[in-house]
């Protein structure tokens, strides 16, 4: 990324073309002037140390050297910056809800770019404070640790959506309490907990999480995003609707009486987020009202100045300009510097120089996040290679060094991400192999056995040698194999006890017949009254019995259609 501090000074590059008219004014002036004295070609021969290009050289030379000095004045600057300053604020984590029912467009655009919208404005808005960024669903964890770097936590945000997260729902609870480990151990500073939701928790415990958060001296402000009417939840790419295990359309509508609940047991406020910006200055003002104090911090800034090259470069071509003579050296009468072709040679040369000396690669990003890596900083590296990325989408080293900064911070799904990506532009054929067994490594960890195998199988077409792949793709398929018998035992529970059940009636008839034949051989007994209850008593418990077993067997699947993946 590359950008001007000053850019007003840009507008004096304006004065090249004008030097260049004037030159050329005065030069046809000077060639008028020339031909009152006599033929060009007599004068030529008659003046042989004169040089019709070493002039125009100079002048061109002394033009890029002022063209460099007013990029310079312009303050370019590109890369990190990192500095410790001292600074007076408060601490805020932003827990932002990520589940599907965010892309409900009841506010526009939707309930995800209308919070991460207000998020970048709270960042602006931020001078000397903190920030983190938590994203949640049916899991939660941290997507930028707490810090000062607003570069980065735009970067971050950015890059939110709900494909994210491999377990759907939303557990505000877990959200609160890893919010509330992820502040500092400063004392004496305002710690906010701001939650973005919708307010459909699927999960318990959340009013506790708030209040345990207040006891701990933290403020938990809830912005409910939606409208208590509710709206449908688009699948994005299809123009459909999202819709239950009943096959009707899932409505989702904001939960305000929760979000009132929870922002009362964190000693915060609730804030509803309309198509306005009068919840964002609410939310200032309740921020400006914690306390603030003076903590140290390291600020990486994503723009560091660049002018240093440019000075260089216009001081050598100034130097240049001096030592290059209006009139050829009699000494060097042979060599021809100025010819045609090494006109543009040298001119190209200047033109690869400058660039070179200006452009900051994506290399320097990785090997920083290389060595935060190495050091167990996976947070930092994670934003080190994010920047590394964002200079060269193409670049697969860095795009897999991503993924293994996030698989190191538990980051599964957004690893698991990148590794596909990484794995897609690389073309060597052993990285391309780690990245398929990274990715391998997880499913295998979430028990997603079916996409571990085929990610092992990937990886050993690139590297049939390697051994851990091979027995890790063994264990993969013994454990597919155990998994798919327990649910086939699970599915069949119900028929097995339904089949049973029918047997014992079939068998009931054939050992009624053999009781009546042999009641038919023997004398008949007198059977009491009391037998006969008994008897009845029973036949009416083994009926109720096989009944309960059928309705175990019918509501077993509807279990599994209550989850909600919304």
């Amino acid at each position: 990324m590359f950008r001007f501090e000053d850019p007003i000074y840009l507008y004096l590059l304006a004065l090249i073309p004008v030097l260049a008219l004037i030159r050329f004014v005065s030069y046809r002036n000077q060639k008028k002037r020339l031909r009152k004295f006599g033929e060009p070609q007599l004068l030529k021969e008659l003046m042989p140390d004169a040089s019709r290009l070493r002039p125009a050289v100079k002048f061109w030379v002394a033009c890029a050297a002022l063209a460099l000095l007013i990029v310079m004045l312009a303050r370019p600057q590109m890369g990190t910056k990192i500095s410790h300053e001292k600074r007076t604020g408060i601490e805020t984590i932003i827990a932002m809800d990520i589940s599907n029912s965010m892309r409900a467009e009841d506010v526009a655009p939707s309930r995800l770019d209308r919070s991460k919208m207000m998020v970048e404005n709270l960042v602006d808005h931020f001078t000397n404070d903190k920030i983190g960024l938590i994203v949640f669903a049916g899991d939660a964890f941290v997507q930028l640790p707490i810090t000062s770097d607003y570069v980065s936590a735009k970067m971050f945000l950015s890059s939110i959506d709900p494909s994210m997260m491999a377990t759907q729902g939303t557990d505000i609870a877990a959200a609160i309490n890893m919010a509330a480990n992820s502040f500092t151990s400063e004392e004496g500073i305002g710690k906010a907990i701001v939650v973005i939701t919708d307010g459909e928790n699927h999960e318990g415990g959340a009013l506790e999480a708030a209040k345990e958060a207040k006891d701990k001296g933290m403020r938990v402000y809830v912005l409910g995003v939606g409208s208590p009417q509710g709206a449908p939840i688009p699948i994005p790419g299809t123009g459909n609707y999202m819709k239950d295990n009943t096959g009707n359309t899932v409505m989702s509508a904001l939960n305000e009486e929760m979000c009132r609940q929870l922002a009362q047991a964190g000693g915060g406020a609730y804030i509803h987020v309309e198509n306005n910006s009068a919840a964002q200055q609410q939310l200032d003002n309740e921020l400006d009202k914690l306390a603030k104090k003076e903590t140290s911090t390291t600020v990486y800034s994503e723009y560091d100045e660049q002018f240093q090259a440019f000075g260089v470069l216009a001081l050598l071509l100034l130097i240049i300009e001096v030592c290059i003579l209006d009139r050829r050296n009699p000494l060097l009468k042979n060599i021809s510097v100025f010819g045609a072709k090494k006109k543009v040679v040298t001119a190209v040369a200047l033109l690869m120089a400058v660039s070179a000396s200006a452009q900051v690669t994506d290399r320097q990003y990785i090997r920083q996040g290389n060595k935060q890596f190495r050091a167990g900083d996976y947070p930092n590296a994670e934003v080190s290679y994010r920047k590394a990325v964002e200079k060269n989408p193409r670049n697969p080293q860095a795009v897999f060094n991503l993924g293994n900064a996030l698989l190191a911070q538990k980051k599964d799904s957004a690893a698991v991400e990148q590794f596909e990506h990484a794995a897609k532009m690389e073309t060597n054929p052993m990285r391309k192999y780690q990245s398929y067994h990274n990715m391998g490594v997880i499913c295998q960890s979430h028990k997603m056995y079916g996409e571990a195998i085929e990610a092992y199988k990937n990886a050993l077409r690139l590297n049939p040698n390697d051994d851990e792949t091979r027995y890790n793709l063994v264990l993969c398929k013994r454990q597919q194999q155990q998994q798919d018998q327990q649910n086939q035992d699970q599915q069949g529970g119900g028929d097995k006890d339904k089949k049973d059940d029918k047997k014992d009636d079939q068998q009931k008839p054939d050992e009624d017949k053999q009781d009546d034949k042999k009641q038919q051989e023997q004398p008949k007994p007198q059977m009491s009254k009391e037998n006969a209850e008994q008897l009845l008593n029973a036949a009416i418990q083994n009926e109720k019995q096989t009944q309960d077993k059928m309705k175990k067997a019918q509501q077993q699947p509807q279990r599994r259609n209550i989850l909600k993946n919304w």
